[in-house]
Formats: C-alpha cells, structure tokens, sequence
C-alpha cells in the first residue's frame, strides 16, 4: 500500500466516524484527534497492522489526510493519538527489547517522577549569506545541528532564520508492583509532546498516579565524553497518547458470581468475626488485632466540608510487640489481602523515599519530583514494619502525611502538594526490645508522641509466659508443621480483595441519631471520668479518639453493607477503642485511664505530684526565708500529706533533669 492510498484510506476512515467530531476539535482550536484503534482495524485490517509496524510514516499520512480536509481553521501542525490498542500490543517494561525499536506498543506503569516542561526544535531554517539559499534541517538527535555546506559551495556559517518549537517533558515510568511476583520494578524513560503536556493532560501525570502508555520505542545515542558515540544506546518511549487509570484497583472486575458471593458475607451475623478468621488463619490468636484490621481494611468515610476542611475516613493502626509475637506475619498476610499494598521495612526506608523527593533530572536536566512508597499507595495501604528503627528526621517526615494525608515538598525550584490518601499499618518493638511489665507502656514506646496520637488504634501485642496459652499457640503451630494444609480459610484471598475493593469503592454510611448518642455518651463519660490527683485531672481521651469512634462505626456497617451506622456499630468502636486504652492507657497507681501516658510521658499522677512538691518548696522558702533549701525539709514535708520518701526523691530527680531546680551543694536544693 503506497501513500497516497493510505492517505485514502485515513479520510474515508475519519469521515465516516470521526467529521463532525474533527469540526469541533479545529473550531476549539485544539491540534489533536484521538482514533479508536479497534474501529480503525476493522475498517481497513491492512492498515491497523502497518499502523503497527511503522508508526512514524502511518501517523504523517493520517495527519495529511486531515488536513486535506475543507476546516473552518486553517492548520499548521496535527496529531493523531491512537486509543484502545489490542491487548497483543501490550508489553511489560522489563521485557523491551531491541526488537520493539519503532514498533507501536503499549504499557501501564506508576509514574514515578516528571520533569519540567521544556521547549524543545524540531526544525530549524537556514540562510546561505553567498546566493539566499534557505536551508530546512530537521533536529532529531539530542545536538543542534547546523548546515554544514550549501548547494553554491559555501561553507561556514549560517544565518538561522527561523526554528520550530514544541513542548517537551521526561517523565520516568515504573512498573506496577502487583504485577510482578516479587521482582524489581523496571523502569524507562517517556519523553511527552505538544497536547501531551497541555496544564490539563498534566495532571494525569503527576507521580503516583498510575497510566497506560501508547508510544513507539526510539533509541537514543549515549555521548562518551571524548565526544564520540558510545556503542551502548539508551531506550525511550516516545509518547503518542497517555490514559488515566483507575486509581484504587476500583476497575478490577466483579462478576455476578462474585457478587452474589459477597452478599452471602454481609448477610452473616458474625461478619466481622468471619472474615477476622480469613484474614490470617495462620496465624494463632490477636482476634481484637485481626477486627481491628478488618475494620482498617473497610475504612472509614472520606468528608469534604463546605469550607474545605477534609476528615480522613483511612485509619492507622500501630502495633507495638515483643518480637516473636506474629506482628510481621501479619502485616505480609495484610500486604496480599489489602487492595492495593506497599510493603517496606523501617531499617531500609527514609523520609524521601517514603513521602518524597527531588532528584536530579539526567534525562532533560533540571530537577524533578520523585513519589516514595506513601504517595504510590495513594487510595491503598502503606505497611511500615519495624517503624521504631527508623530515625527521628525520618520519622517526623510521616505527621503531615498521616493526618493532613498529603505530602508537601519545597526543595530545588519544587514546591508541590501530593496527595497520599493512605491508611498505614505500622509495628514496632519496644524500647528495650521487651515489655517490662512494670514500667508504663508509653516509656517503652521509642516514638515521638505527635506521631503516636495521631494512630486510631495502638495495641501491645505482649508475649507473657502463660501455660495454658502457650500450650494451645505450640499445638497449633507444631500441627502446622506437620500438614500445612489443615488450616483452610472460610474465604479465600481473592474473594476478600474483592469484598473490600467493593465496600471502599460502593459503600458511604450516613451516622444515625442512636449511633451518634452512644459514641457521645461513651465519650463525655470517659472525658469525666478521669481521676483528681491534687488539682491535676487526669484526661482519659481526646478529640482524636473520638473521630476514631466515627470511622471504626463507619466501617462496622460497610462490612453489612448498610447504608446507616446503627447503635450496633457504634458499640464494636466503642469497644475496640476502650480495648486499647485499656491496655495502653490504664494508670496502675489509680486503676482509671490517662491518655497522657501515651501523648506525653508524665502522666497525670505524676503530674499532680510534681505540682505538690513545687508547692512545698515555694513554702519553705517563705519559711526559712532562704532560697537554698535542705532536702530532708522537703521529705518531711511530703509525708505530712501522705507523700513517700522515694517518691519525693523520684520527682525531685526529675525536676533537676528538666532544669526547674539544682543542687548547690550537697543535700540541699534551690530553685533556678
């Protein structure tokens, strides 16, 4: 087929599907017209396969056979992007080859940074000074070339009239994880075009999102630095057309059968206690855990105010335990069921490549922005194990992400805003590697408090030597053994991914007024039930637990698929939230629950005993008119209200640390 006949063949193509839509393209001004590849095809199935094999000259004759058109504009440059490639065509990046040079192809990949956009020549015109001689060169290596002689003889140089410009910008494509069984994520570099680059195709490419790519491969010359070529080339794909994906895993399909199978599990009674089971059946006990992270899995309801104000529906889950107590089995268990995962180790992970970073841009030069692991999980879950060996600059890197869920950045010349609408499941060991337990649990948490308020749930996952526990975990983990297949889950791996990808996607419960009443009621008794210790009340729970109670209800009922949040739901919130405060918040001295054990490290007993002993010290001075005070002055004055002596030399240690007092000489204090 020569190219007049394929000129043909592209106009008669256009005119009977696509006239009056090319009108409107052209009279919006706009120098673009997408083709629905597979209607091409079966129009003419000669030229969807040459389409195929030689892009570059196809692609030119579809653009001349427009312009042959009577346009209400006159035009100067076309694109014809091509939609819709069968599946044939697609190819995974780690398996481009030199065989696919030029050919037309299509992947799907995570874009995992973008450069600026920068104009780039295509052609330049050229004047001979001897005879006005106009010279066209086209640009297609990365190096301005210039005429080198003109047809009259001459040579030198040469006055540049005029040069031709589009719109360039590099962006860098990586695989998606969950279609590679384990394997490292390949990369290429896409080199975007014209419309491509337009501020409204932009958006589609910003890092984190996930795209589907139609582009041709091109090799590109590597410049040694004597300047010669090197024999090695570089891949890149030049971009005819990128398409938005769905984001969430939301377009995986669910069949009527599925469907069917779904409603059979919100149907049960025991839903929650159902799928709990089928979340990790190799694992022995943590059923609150297990809810937890059912509940997690649900996800509350995402809420944009009038004003603005968003409130996260994701929640995060803290899990602090002694090693050896199933928490990593766990997580890798969350990592194959939760909808769309990313797993990485504290050790292995550090701010940048968790929120995100700017990188220098090798392909297009300049500086370019980088997604880490909380924005590529972006609508899924980040699982963050072994989050206290983490540094602190790292840490502190999470705070925006986790409660704002966005990620900010200004460095280089980028300051951007990604969104990272994430739900994070971390573990932790404890401080001294065990739980003692003795001491309070938030001393032997290695995590700054900020961080620690802002998880919805925080359990200790405590290994204490129990014979009757121990004896049922050994028995069920020796039988494992023995015959791996005895444990079989009510619900397979598949069909839970999809009962969640449904509810996350299809499921928005409205509160009621009973479920609305029993969280409030549950929270005002809890704000009051604090104990007085001297003046000093203690603050059993805050605002941040109580938009934990709303998700945690909200979940309960997607689980039912239910369109309201009934009294029920409300009362599994309740219940796993007090479930954790009881563990981690119960003050041993009084028996009453302090949620300043976990937020700050002293809590309100010790607080109100700090209090006292200033009191007596500011006292004394009066008394004894001297501002350097004898310690046993103040022990004795303790006792009268019922003060012990160690307790007395505990805070007084303390004070000393913060700076509030210090010791002049021995036995004696005063006040700084």
């Amino acid at each position: 087929m020569d190219v007049d006949e394929q000129i043909k063949v592209f106009r008669g193509f256009i005119e009977q599907s696509y006239y009056p839509e090319l009108l409107e393209t052209v009279r919006k001004g706009k120098n673009f017209l997408a083709l629905d590849f597979s209607q091409l095809i079966k129009f003419n199935t000669e030229i969807g396969e040459l389409i195929l094999d030689d892009p570059s000259n196809l692609l030119k004759a579809a653009e001349i056979a427009v312009k042959d058109f009577d346009l209400p504009k006159k035009i100067s440059k076309f694109n014809i992007r091509l939609t819709n490639l069968p599946d044939s065509e697609k190819t995974q990046i780690s398996f481009i080859r030199s065989r696919h040079l030029n050919k037309l192809i299509w992947v799907e990949g995570i874009v995992r940074n973008k450069s600026n956009v920068r104009p780039h020549v295509t052609a330049a015109k050229f004047e001979c000074p001897s005879c006005g001689n106009i010279l066209h060169i086209l640009q297609l290596d990365q190096k301005y070339k210039e005429p080198t002689r003109c047809g009259c003889g001459r040579k030198g140089k040469f006055k540049e009239i005029s040069k031709e410009l589009v719109d360039g910008q590099g962006v860098v494509l990586e695989e998606a994880p969950d279609e590679l069984d384990g394997a490292q994520p390949k990369r290429i570099n896409v080199f975007l075009k014209d419309d491509l680059v337009a501020p409204l195709s932009e958006r589609k490419t910003s890092p984190g999102s996930r795209v589907r790519l139609v582009g041709t491969i091109t090799e590109v010359p590597i410049t040694l630095r004597s300047g010669g070529k090197a024999t090695k080339y570089d891949l890149i794909l030049e971009a005819n057309n990128i398409e938005p994906m769905e984001d969430d895993v939301g377009d995986m399909k669910i069949s009527e059968e599925d469907m069917e199978a779904l409603r059979e599990i919100a149907k049960s009674p025991t839903v929650i206690n159902d799928v709990a089971e089928s979340l990790a059946p190799s694992i022995y006990g943590h059923d609150k855990i297990k809810e937890a992270l059912v509940l997690q899995l649900a996800g509350g309801s995402r809420k944009v105010r009038p004003d603005g104000v968003i409130t996260r529906g994701d929640m995060h889950i803290l899990l602090i335990g002694d090693p050896g107590s199933g928490k990593s089995q766990l997580l890798k268990r969350i990592t194959a069921v939760a909808p769309k995962s990313r797993f990485t180790s504290g050790k292995g992970a550090s701010a940048a490549g968790l929120t995100a970073s700017v990188v220098k841009d090798e392909f297009l030069g300049g500086w370019s922005l980088e997604a880490g692991t909380l924005v590529l999980a972006n609508k899924g879950f980040a699982i963050i194990d072994e989050m206290d060996k983490m540094t602190k600059e790292d840490r502190s890197a999470l705070h925006e992400a986790l409660e704002q869920q966005t990620v900010s950045i200004s460095k280089a010349n980028i300051q951007a805003t990604l969104r990272c609408e994430t739900s994070v499941i971390a573990a932790a060991n404890p401080k001294f590697g065990r739980f003692d337990p003795y001491d309070l649990v938030a001393n032997q948490i290695n995590l700054p408090p900020a961080l620690i308020s802002r998880f919805d749930l925080i359990f200790p996952v405590k290994d204490m030597p129990s014979k009757e526990k121990d004896e049922a975990t050994a028995s069920f983990i020796l039988s494992l053994h023995k015959d791996p297949d005895k444990v079989i889950a009510k619900l397979d791996t598949d069909i839970l991914r999809k009962y969640f990808i449904y509810i996350r996607k299809n499921m928005n419960p409205k509160m009621t007024d009973e479920a609305i009443a029993e969280i409030k009621d549950y929270y005002i008794t809890m704000r009051n039930s604090g104990g007085d210790e001297g003046g000093v009340k203690s603050i059993p729970i805050t605002a941040r637990q109580l938009e934990a109670l709303v998700r945690l209800a909200e979940a309960s009922a997607k689980l039912r698929f239910a369109k309201l949040v009934t009294k029920k739901d409300a009362q599994k919130g309740i219940e796993l939230v007090s479930y954790c405060l009881d563990q981690i918040a119960k003050d041993s001295e009084t028996g009453k629950i302090d949620i300043d054990r976990l937020s700050s490290r002293i809590t309100a007993t010790q607080r109100s005993g700090i209090s006292t002993i200033k009191e007596i010290i500011a006292e004394m001075e009066s008394q004894l008119n001297s501002k350097i005070i004898p310690v046993e002055n103040i022990i004795e004055a303790a006792q009268e209200k019922n003060i012990p002596k160690e307790k007395v030399e505990a805070t007084l240690e303390k004070l000393r640390r913060t700076g509030d007092i210090f010791e002049p000489k021995r036995g004696f204090i005063q006040r700084l």
